[in-house]
């Protein structure tokens, strides 16, 4: 049998992962799924797993030398490899859950190419690690991203690692927000690509170091290539001494979440 991804390159094999995984999450919509318990009202479904099997199966023929790490299936090959890939099968399995579409399938390789597919717009976000794209029915745009529309995605899932110092929910009062922005809360971080592609204004986030997590990594790697301005919550650069994401389309809106973030802690 002819493998039909081994002359992709590591961008091209991100989008077939990805897309993937968005066919097994588009195809079970809907159905009643078993849910897996993961304990502290988390839980994966039945989709959720399918998915990650498509797109490991995707990485596996394109490149079966290379370590994974998967939501669900957590670490294959070294954790330490050179060579990592980073899954998210579902990101916004509640969503997914109870009927609401917001949701992502995310695929990152570790410092390059990364792709963030949204399983029912049919936009496929996706960088080789230099440049930024949009493929949808056919067509590639490259990522602009603006803040014109000042719509600004707080996530305000638990856990909260930086309170009492930054809460997000408090962000959401702080009248200077109020008077700029418009909060949204999409509780998936397809909102990531949003930003890069001019769609929101920022997305802010608690945490800890995001920059290797299988929810967040490929969404950085698309908003840094698109030429955002991200950093930790505290100002630091991404990375292991980072908290959390501050990630803005231009530095005026990140200078201004930074100072409203600043002024509460």
């Amino acid at each position: 049998m002819i493998n039909s991804y081994a002359g992709l390159d590591d961008a091209g094999v991100a989008i077939a992962a990805a897309r993937a995984g968005a066919d097994v999450v588009r195809n079970m919509y809907g159905q009643r799924l078993t849910r897996i318990d993961k304990g502290a009202g988390d839980f994966a479904t039945a989709a959720d797993v399918e998915a990650e099997k498509a797109i490991l199966g995707v990485i596996r023929s394109a490149r079966p030398h290379d370590a994974v790490l998967g939501e669900e299936g957590g670490q294959q090959g070294a954790a330490e490899a050179v060579r990592q890939w980073l899954v998210d099968p579902l990101c916004g399995t509640l969503n997914y859950a109870v009927g609401n579409m917001l949701v992502a399938v995310n695929v990152a390789l570790r410092d390059g190419a990364a792709t963030v597919a949204d399983p029912f717009s049919g936009e496929v976000f996706f960088t080789d690690g230099e440049t930024a794209w949009v493929r949808h029915d056919g067509a590639d745009v490259q990522l602009s991203p603006t803040s014109v529309t000042q719509l600004v995605d707080v996530n305000l899932d638990p856990p909260f690692p930086s309170a009492p110092g930054f809460r997000a929910v408090d962000l959401l009062a702080n009248p200077g927000f109020v008077e700029r922005f418009r909060p949204r809360v999409v509780s998936t971080t397809l909102a990531l690509a949003w930003v890069a592609a001019g769609k929101r204004a920022a997305y802010v986030t608690d945490g800890g170091d995001l920059s290797a997590s299988v929810h967040f990594a490929a969404g950085i790697a698309l908003c840094q290539a698109a030429g955002c301005v991200a950093t930790g919550i505290d100002g630091a650069p991404i990375g292991q001494a980072g908290h959390g994401l501050v990630v803005a389309a231009d530095a005026e809106t990140h200078g201004l979440l930074m100072s409203m973030i600043g002024s509460r802690s």
